[in-house]
């Protein structure tokens, strides 16, 4: 999926010995490679950094011990949960050592303090995405066995040696799971639902079909040749063009299916200002790969690229290399939705269903205030009288109206002359990765073969 990479040290091959030299190691490495490794290094540096402080207890301050809780008296219930969350603030979903700042950090964080899973560890969990930093979802699904009040039912485990039949107080009512969730959760995420399920149900492996959905403005995008160029993605292809291949975690199948591909426009606004809204449905996702297609799919609707370019992109056996291209940026992209087919029905609970709506129309009416604060100010410098060598007139006299909105969704500096992108420099091949990845590890194997003898 749009998956977040952990820059953790079991991420990346075991560092060089200190106390050898390692030129061999680096001479097999392409330039992407190095830069790679580095910005793992430096990560792992910081990770170190944190754990440091953590240790010493400076970090962020000792926590409040809490009580004793006997779970014994419990069973556990397999469930699912339906999370929403706004990423933008976020280190990504998943776990990270060297961030506190993630979802999945917070969702566990919330879990242990009302005392509905033991730990982790055991709380057989699995989650749907992987979702990057600044990425943001509305049905993400995690599946866990959290605390139950029930004796029996579906997705109830009867705890080996526990208590629960002779807990006294209610065994027929549910705990009410999102109620208890939300109260804990920071503003930016929300449990939305909640269905009990088999124990054999995953959210990862159980999910039939996933929705993305990126959401940008206009600006001088043309959406027919956008939308005629993304039917091209659906069907089954090799997407290693349009993704970031992560062949050193083992990825080496680039196949996917993409279901739909289509964009529509949300708000018909005059002048560029139109948000428009970019559907991919898929039963599985590569790391980074729809904002690699968005980024592609704004080459064309810019006309910097034909058409016929995506289906170039998927040739792979005429063009095994990626050309080296900027992704389009994380902030509008989401995780909308996650399907499982009959295998699962949600249950929303009215109260707090009724408090997700008020707070996300609070949180909307924020964020909508602002972007009305600087429409209104780009209005008014439309109509600024402004002094030329001939005359004085209101600008949008004297230009043709700006269409800048969504060039800032591909970072990086743009030249003056725009270079296709079968004419830029090539990434290294899946073979060329794989064998270079080989080399690295027979050193590496090499290395620690020498220095077990030497410690011997």
């Amino acid at each position: 999926a749009e998956s977040n990479k952990m820059a953790s040290p079991g991420n990346f091959d075991r560092e060089p010995s200190a106390t050898r030299s390692t030129p061999d190691l680096y001479e097999h490495m392409s330039r992407e490679d190095l830069i790679d490794r580095v910005q793992k290094l430096e990560a792992h540096v910081t990770q170190l950094r944190n754990i440091v402080l953590k240790h010493d207890g400076t970090h962020s301050g000792q926590k409040k011990q809490q009580r004793d809780f006997d779970f014994n008296k419990y069973n556990t219930r397999h469930v699912a949960l339906k999370v929403a969350y706004l990423g933008w603030d976020y280190h990504g979903f998943v776990v990270q050592e060297d961030s506190d700042k993630t979802i999945e950090s917070a969702l566990f964080e919330a879990l242990l303090k009302t005392r509905l899973i033991e730990s982790r560890d055991t709380s057989n969990y699995h989650r749907c995405g992987r979702t990057d930093k600044g990425v943001s979802a509305l049905g993400q699904v995690i599946s866990i066995d959290l605390r139950t009040n029930l004796l029996t039912g579906v997705g109830v485990k009867v705890r080996e040696g526990g208590t629960a039949c002779s807990r006294p107080g209610d065994n027929t009512t549910e705990i009410r799971y999102v109620y208890i969730l939300n109260k804990v959760l920071p503003p930016e995420i929300r449990v939305l639902a909640w269905a009990p399920v088999d124990p054999e149900f995953s959210a990862r492996f159980s999910c039939k079909k996933r929705t993305y959905k990126y959401y940008f403005p206009k600006g001088n995008l043309d959406l027919q040749r956008m939308n005629e160029a993304a039917t091209k993605l659906i069907g089954e292809h090799d997407f290693r063009n349009l993704c970031k291949m992560d062949v050193g975690n083992g990825v080496i199948n680039f196949t996917r299916k993409i279901l739909r591909a289509d964009i529509v426009v949300l708000s018909q606004v005059e002048n560029g200002y139109s948000m428009c809204e970019l559907t991919v449905v898929g039963q599985a996702f590569l790391w980074h790969q729809i904002r690699c297609i968005v980024s592609v799919l704004f080459l064309i609707a810019q006309g910097k690229e034909d058409m016929s370019i995506v289906e170039e992109l998927l040739n792979i056996e005429k063009n095994p290399r990626k050309p080296q291209y900027t992704m389009a940026s994380e902030l509008p992209l989401v995780l909308f939705d996650c399907e499982f087919g009959d295998d699962l029905e949600w249950i929303y609970e009215a109260d707090w269903h009724e408090e997700n709506i008020r707070h996300l129309q609070q949180m909307w009416a924020q964020y909508t205030i602002k972007s009305t604060v600087i429409k209104r100010m780009l209005e008014e410098l439309d109509v600024a009288k402004v002094e030329t060598e001939s005359d004085i007139a209101p600008w949008n006299e004297l230009s043709a109206p700006f269409l800048q909105q969504s060039d800032w969704l591909i970072p990086g500096n743009k030249s003056r002359i725009y270079k296709p992108l079968f004419k830029r420099q090539m990434c290294d091949s899946l073979e060329q990765r794989m064998k270079c990845l080989n080399k690295r590890r027979k050193l590496l194997g090499k290395e620690e073969t020498e220095d077990n003898s030497e410690a011997s």
